[in-house]
């Protein structure tokens, strides 16, 4: 099974759906380089995966009146996390918690130390990172713009991992950057997922994903991260889901809806005070 995968939408849709963390999935050749038993190793990816994620946005792709394209992670992010820089900009390398997680989200030791992430990081990082820029690329020429709607989600109680888990955590946090996160698409955003209760911005994580061949110069790519918390729709830790995924995903497909039909206008000047850059999530 492929690492990623890119799920074609409409050729006139502007918007890709960007799942980075839903899977639990690790290749067995990986797997030896985890040194939790396969009982810890479960209960860790209970923890740590956006579960059921991808669901919520192929359910918003099929609603929506003009289907946006689907960038899909098909590995866990305990094999790489696509999201990460993979170098020393990465604070989240503070925690073992880099491109590699040499450490677990209740900082155990997941892989021994002095592990050297160059391997993984040049079988899935890289060529992730090469697909989305792509896929930016061919929505920009198809479009004229291209908007990254980044799905993830997050348990009630903050995991001893997060560096900034001690704000808020509403049901919908919408993380967003100074630079590509326009007024018009967080205001989009908010009356979407209004339905779903209430919508918080940068708590309890900020930023959002964008490729770094875009990142700080194009503001024709967009992008805003959705942040849901999982109480709202399954079973925590890692359980099924239950009715609020369609809700959510009726939310998630309108605000699919309010950008496409569109573009997002520039924020003034300050409207984001954000730092800029993709959050610790």
């Amino acid at each position: 099974m492929p690492s990623f995968e890119l799920v074609p939408g409409a050729p006139v849709s502007p918007v890709i759906l960007h799942v980075p963390h839903s899977s639990r999935r690790i290749p067995a050749d990986v797997r030896p380089s985890i040194v939790l038993e396969d009982a810890a190793l479960e209960r860790e990816l209970d923890h740590i995966t956006d579960a059921h994620t991808d669901r919520i946005a192929e359910a918003a792709a099929d609603l929506a009146g003009v289907m946006p394209w689907r960038f899909v992670n098909r590995a866990s992010r305990l094999v790489v996390d696509p999201e990460r820089f993979p170098d020393e900009r990465e604070e989240m390398t503070a925690v073992g918690m880099g491109a590699v997680y040499t450490r677990t989200s209740h900082r155990e030791v997941l892989r021994p130390h002095g592990t050297d992430p160059e391997p993984l990081i040049e079988r899935y990082f890289r060529p992730y990172a090469r697909a989305m820029t792509d896929a930016v690329a061919d929505r920009l020429a198809a479009t004229g713009r291209a908007v990254i709607i980044d799905v993830h989600s997050y348990p009630t109680q903050p995991l001893p991992y997060e560096l900034h888990g001690e704000g808020p955590r509403p049901p919908v946090c919408l993380g967003t950057d100074e630079f590509h996160t326009p007024s018009e698409l967080l205001a989009a955003a908010q009356k979407a997922f209004a339905p779903c209760g209430e919508t918080g911005l940068d708590s309890p994580f900020s930023g959002t994903y964008v490729p770094l061949d875009f990142y700080g110069k194009r503001r024709d790519v967009r992008a805003l991260m959705v942040e849901i918390r999982r109480d709202t729709y399954m079973t925590e830790p890692g359980g099924p889901a239950g009715p609020g995924l369609a809700r959510l995903a009726e939310s998630l497909g309108a605000l699919v809806d309010a950008v496409s039909s569109r573009p997002a206008a520039r924020p003034p000047a300050g409207a984001l005070p954000r730092d800029g850059r993709p959050g610790p999530r």
